[in-house]
């Protein structure tokens, strides 16, 4: 299949019907007129900016049509696209632009200073803007381009690079997770077993275009379905899911919290909604149930990666089931392995461990929805995939049906006075008091310990609390050692572009004042 293809299906047999509706500009494009930019744009940047096969193409750029049209249009003739992350700061921009060595960088004139801060480190890139604000390069290439269907794309598909994916650097630096055209495919061949789509889906994409949630939009079109562009704000969300009658949508943990966090959540009309996949970490139990009684809709989790997609999921009826009393625990896995994805979880040797819930082991996933390696790192690739089966950092218990349970990343689990304490478990507990929002839980340094457990803590709106009663509350779920020994409370968390909490940005200042010392 050849991924920038997909458009041109519905073009075909619906062309009237609604391909995008970008919040942000007001604009909506049918599949027929996003399917021609799509020609006209891929026609030009081969015959105007002379790009061949592997070329990259970055994008700096907010959720938007324009953005779209190039991901499309780079896969219809064999480029590559390279998303680039606009939360980071310059000096990383540009260490992924040389990473990737794109040929073109398209850049909303949002990014106009940090096009200025760029460009001039990258002398022989073409650079295309868009916007209002913006010399209006790229709608001037598109203008001038033939309409009609690019030779190369015929022979496009498969095993062909179409995407790096930047991680979002919650462990350290970027790293860029190459698909091709194939693996990108075979994840959305899980999402759609997963979130059962149909033809009357509307789709809303509530995450950034630069990070792996663009190909379950991308799997929405495929089936004929509008995908609704924001960026995402709690309150918008629930103003578009109304207004645009969405039905579907990837909502991280967090973004679900803010929206039920909403002080007239209960007054918008989410009838619409038939299903929500939840994922970006675990999501404590008690918000899970929460979801379920205050959303009119089905729940499914996926549990996935930049490098490997969506790997697992638990089902609607899992959900279903656990609040009916069978199996509840489950509402704290992220469920067994997808379709098309085959999933350990292990010792470091490899073998399985036993399906007991207790032994804990690494998550390793074989699958055909597998990033094919990172971005010139041969050996960052070698060690993260071997025969096969690729090593993901996360730390997992599974029981005797295969449903895993994660209870940490290898690098945030706490070891304090030689005891094994999963920040998970202790994030689940402190959610139980009913004034918890957001928490973030890591180790820092001390004398006696080695390292004791730390939280940081977002309350709810109007709702208030002390540290000594977070303490309590987790107190009465976790044995001693594992409770907080201290708490501080934030606003906000720090968050990758995937809403997954940066712990080490709460982490790390603790551990380089000890370093400091020494």
């Amino acid at each position: 299949m050849n991924i920038g293809c997909i458009p041109n299906k519905t073009a075909r047999v619906a062309p009237a019907r609604e391909a995008l509706i970008d919040v942000q500009s007001g604009r909506r494009v049918s599949f027929a007129e996003l399917d021609k930019r799509v020609r006209r744009l891929a026609n030009a940047l081969l015959d105007e900016v002379d790009l061949g096969k592997g070329d990259r193409v970055a994008i700096l750029a907010k959720n938007s049509i324009e953005y779209m049209e190039v991901l499309y249009a780079c896969a219809r003739v064999g480029l590559i696209a390279q998303p680039l992350n606009w939360r980071l700061a310059d000096v990383e921009l540009l260490r992924i632009l040389q990473d990737g060595e794109p040929s073109v960088v398209v850049v909303s004139d949002d990014f106009n200073a940090q096009q200025a801060a760029l460009q001039s480190h990258l002398p022989d890139t073409v650079w295309l803007s868009y916007g209002a604000n913006s010399d209006d390069s790229y709608e001037a290439l598109i203008a001038q381009a033939v309409t009609t269907e690019p030779q190369p794309s015929a022979g496009v598909g498969g095993q062909d690079p179409a995407l790096i994916l930047y991680t979002g650097g919650t462990t350290g630096e970027s790293k860029g997770a190459l698909h091709t055209h194939h693996s990108l495919y075979m994840g959305m061949l899980n999402q759609t077993v997963a979130e059962r789509i149909v033809p009357t889906d509307v789709y809303m994409l509530t995450g950034q275009m630069f990070h792996i949630p663009v190909a379950l939009a991308m799997n929405y079109h495929a089936h004929g379905c509008p995908v609704v562009l924001i960026n995402f704000e709690a309150r918008l969300a629930l103003e578009v899911i109304q207004r645009e009658r969405v039905t579907a949508f990837l909502g991280i943990t967090t973004m679900l919290n803010w929206m039920m966090a909403d002080a007239e959540f209960e007054q918008f009309d989410l009838s619409s909604l038939r299903n929500i996949q939840y994922g970006g970490g675990p999501m404590p139990r008690s918000v899970v149930a929460a979801a379920l009684k205050s959303l009119p809709c089905t729940l499914i989790q996926g549990y996935g990666q930049t490098e490997g997609m969506t790997m697992t999921f638990l089902s609607q009826e899992d959900h279903q089931q656990a609040l009916a009393g069978t199996h509840p625990e489950r509402l704290g896995s992220c469920g067994r392995e997808g379709f098309v994805t085959e999933v350990r979880v292990a010792q470091p040797d490899g073998r399985p461990v036993p399906k007991d819930s207790t032994t804990p082991g690494e998550i390793l996933v074989r699958s055909e929805a597998n990033m094919v390696g990172y971005w010139r790192r041969p050996e960052l690739t070698a060690q993260t995939i071997r025969n096969g089966w690729m090593w993901t950092g996360d730390i997992a218990t599974w029981d005797a049906d295969g449903y895993v349970f994660i209870v940490d990343r290898a690098k945030d689990m706490i070891i304090s006075g030689g005891e094994n304490i999963y920040s998970t478990q202790v994030e689940a507990a402190i959610h139980q008091h009913a004034a918890v929002l957001e928490c973030a839980v890591f180790g820092i340094p001390d004398d006696k310990w080695g390292e004791v457990v730390k939280a940081v803590v977002v309350l709810k709106p109007g709702a208030k609390a002390t540290a000594h009663d977070i303490i309590s509350t987790a107190a009465e779920h976790l044995a001693s050692y594992q409770k907080p020994k201290s708490v501080d409370f934030v606003d906000s968390l720090p968050k990758a572009p995937t809403g997954k909490i940066l712990k080490r940005e709460l982490r790390d200042p603790y551990w380089a004042e000890q370093e400091k010392s020494v």
